[in-house]
């Protein structure tokens, strides 16, 4: 029983860093789920509890509730998985609507369904370059060195206007902000580096053919007082990170796909039902460690039939909304031909990804090259030898030693 609102709350649940291997799913999460639609939790990270909200339907309300605020997040030391707090001027998940609307309006013309299909035929080139010098030097290769982790590094580059010399340091800044293996002040460096790096880019002239970049869209609005610098480092610092989750969620398909090898066969003898395979894929498997960002309590809101009091920290969980057996029938089963499958892999509400359309793209062209580039594809290690990343907020493979 709360002393000061009466309230009658359910016991604070820690819930430690676990290192999970493959795509297992957090037992962790399992039992809140099984506890009921409104926890609380306890992070590794951070002071104090928060709420957690497992329901398909109340992560929906919730997300899309202008009444929970992530711009007052910054203000609060909310318990949290991550070691270090990433935030900086300008990170749009960190904003709320019209600021959020705002800044999300400066780069949308690359994420429509255009600015996407702009880079189909490139992206597809860049693949295939990198598909066929795995296939020249020949078996045995490490699929995250040579594909995963370079081809949504390209992408991702290219749709933002990085040149390429500068390529190889975001990927290694990248890896950096999202582990805490390193400790907290090489992840906060990593940050800074980055930062700094784009304002620089920024501060560049670009020439007609960089118009429809990011880092062009972005110096445009900046040039008509629609943001600031420092909000557009921001944004650009985040569209960079998150470009980069393909390689951990693609990694997590394959070693999927690779250990049941009766799937990977299935869309090997029917293109047609990869569009919708990669949908279940991304539905079923736990990208991420715990949670993400929280949100804070403009006001007393009841979700779930409980009081949510003002100055509350809640967290959403996308995965167990995932798993909701009122949404999705059999939702422990991976369903390649599922349908309706309206799950919440890339969020929901103001904070939907902005990039969910390129990160279906990469991974459609991807299960493709796996598929039909690869005769024999499979692991060249038993499956529990492939290592998965430590101390990471996104889940993957470090390494994905295969053979064909």
């Amino acid at each position: 029983m709360c002393p000061v609102t009466g309230r009658s709350l359910p016991p604070v649940r820690n819930w430690p860093a676990l290192d999970l291997h493959g795509t297992d799913f957090d037992p962790v999460l399992a039992e809140l789920m099984r506890e009921g639609p409104l926890t609380r939790i306890k992070l590794p990270n951070g002071g104090g509890w928060a709420w957690l909200v497992t329901r398909y339907d109340d992560v929906r309300a919730v997300t899309n509730d202008p009444r929970f605020s992530r711009k007052l997040v910054a203000d609060h030391d909310v318990t949290r998985l991550a070691p270090h707090f990433i935030p900086v001027d300008g990170a749009v998940g960190f904003e709320d609507p019209p600021d959020h609307t705002r800044l999300r309006r400066s780069v949308a013309p690359a994420f429509t369904t255009r600015g996407v299909e702009r880079l189909r035929d490139s992206a597809r080139e860049m693949l295939d370059e990198l598909v066929a010098g795995i296939l020249a030097d020949g078996p045995p290769a490490d699929l995250t060195e040579r594909l995963l982790g370079p081809f949504p590094l390209a992408v991702v580059c290219e749709l933002m206007g990085v040149p390429a010399s500068d390529r190889p340091k975001m990927h290694e800044w990248t890896n950096l902000i999202l582990s805490s293996a390193q400790g907290v002040e090489r992840s906060q460096r990593a940050k800074e580096d980055m930062c700094s790096s784009f304002a620089d880019l920024l501060a560049q002239p670009k020439d007609n053919a960089d118009e429809d970049s990011v880092l062009g869209l972005l110096g445009t609005a900046i040039a008509h007082g629609e943001i600031t610098a420092s909000e557009a480092v921001g944004l650009s610092l985040l569209i960079q990170i998150g470009g980069e989750a393909v390689t951990n969620n693609a990694g997590n398909m394959l070693y999927l796909l690779l250990t049941r090898p009766e799937l990977m066969e299935r869309l090997r003898a029917e293109p047609a039902a990869r569009p919708r395979a990669v949908d279940e894929l991304l539905r079923y498997i736990p990208h991420r460690s715990a949670v993400g960002l929280s949100r804070i309590a403009l006001q007393d809101v009841e979700v779930a039939g409980t009081v949510i009091a003002e100055g509350e920290a809640v967290y959403v969980s996308y995965l167990s909304a995932n798993r909701d057996p009122e949404v999705f029938a059999d939702p422990e089963s991976l369903i390649l031909d599922r349908s309706p499958n309206p799950h919440v892999a890339f969020g929901y509400g103001p904070h939907y990804c902005v990039g969910a359309m390129l990160a279906r793209l990469e991974s459609e062209l991807l299960v493709d090259a796996f598929c039909d580039r690869f005769p024999g594809l499979r692991l060249a290690v038993p499956p529990e030898e492939v290592p998965f990343r430590r101390g990471a907020l996104i889940r993957g493979p470090e390494a994905l030693p295969v053979t064909w």
